[in-house]
């Protein structure tokens, strides 16, 4: 399958910001070592967009090797794009006000 284009929505930034810091805090380094796990993802979906379960409607999670948390994303196969629209831990419920 041919490579899907990668946005990241602002939420999924932030989140992405905010747990990078969290394990910054808990340990010096571990917070790129959790960065290099999600671009691993973020690069298997590109790839492979249909590959993690579809959970809620048309939003699929697909869980990062290592850490417990999951990328929340949509997939637009008329753009050929991943969508990421959250990254959250796994014991978070997701609010679905991130679709936007």
């Amino acid at each position: 399958m041919k490579n899907f284009k990668l946005v990241i929505k602002s939420n999924a930034q932030l989140d992405l910001k905010e747990n990078i810091n969290w394990y910054n805090q808990q340990k010096k380094g571990l917070g790129k070592t959790f960065y290099s796990y999600v671009k691993k993802k973020a690069k298997q979906l590109q790839n492979y967009p249909y590959s993690a379960e579809n959970r809620y409607l048309e939003i699929r999670t697909a869980v990062v090797e290592k850490f417990p948390y999951m990328l929340h994303y949509i997939v637009d196969y008329n753009n050929k794009t991943i969508i990421i629209l959250a990254v959250l831990h796994t014991s978070k419920n997701p609010d679905t006000n991130y679709i936007k």
